[in-house]
């Protein structure tokens, strides 16, 4: 009797069924390796937050150290110069030579008050710039960053994100990219290339004189350690 019903449907229905089947069983299948993944990620993401914690604790400690022997024999310690700048453009085009507004695209500083990190010196009067700390990249990251999806804006809500567009390179969280950017790390200009220019607000307080060099008074050029207290007024 079964032979006899199976006799009368349709083998392109047969197909049919059978290709839904292993559809469904193929979709099953990619679902649970998907959330296996996520396991081993977020394990592994977990592993490197605390290795990264630990890497940041040691240099800190030992740059406390080096300052102590340094003043005990009566001298100061000089901070070797840092590999990280965070670059501010805080001037517009007037009577800008070509020369600098090419050098400005080449740097994504496009508009007046975008902000980018480079491993490139750069000592132009039209930017503010120099030596962000730890603070300053995981605040200007977590809170401000968005990443180049598809040649599209998109905000860092996820490490899904991060894993998406960098996860090649084994930078799979948002961390990883802290960590890359921080250290001028193996893959910083991929890394860096997939941040998306920042876009701060005006400083609280406001900005002081373009045109003159920090040392001056103003606010272009190095400004060092203290480019954090600008980046903490911006943000």
């Amino acid at each position: 009797m079964g032979e006899e019903v199976k006799a009368l449907i349709p083998e392109s229905l047969l197909k049919k069924k059978k290709r839904n089947e292993e559809w469904e069983l193929a979709k099953k299948q990619e679902l649970l390796a998907a959330k296996k993944k996520r396991v081993e990620n977020r394990k592994l993401i977990y592993a490197r937050a605390k290795q990264y914690a630990k890497e940041y604790e040691a240099q800190e400690k030992e740059l406390i150290q080096l300052k102590r022997e340094a003043k005990l024999k009566g001298g100061f310690y000089v901070d070797p110069e840092a590999k990280l700048l965070f670059i501010i453009r805080i001037r517009g085009i007037n009577a800008m030579h070509p020369r600098t507004r090419k050098i400005l695209q080449l740097l994504r500083l496009r508009q007046v008050a975008y902000q980018i990190f480079s491993k490139t010196k750069s000592n132009m009067v039209m930017n503010a710039s120099r030596y962000p700390n730890l603070k300053s990249v995981r605040e200007l990251i977590y809170k401000r960053g968005y990443g180049k999806l598809n040649k599209q804006r998109v905000a860092l809500t996820g490490n899904e994100i991060v894993e998406q567009a960098l996860g090649k390179l084994g930078i799979i969280c948002v961390e990883d990219l802290i960590h890359e950017i921080m250290t001028v790390g193996p893959h910083f200009k991929e890394a860096n290339n997939f941040l998306w220019p920042f876009k701060l607000k005006a400083p609280l307080g406001g900005l002081k004189k373009k045109r003159n060099h920090y040392v001056e008074g103003g606010d272009a050029g190095n400004r060092e350690n203290y480019i954090n207290e600008l980046i903490r007024r911006m943000n």
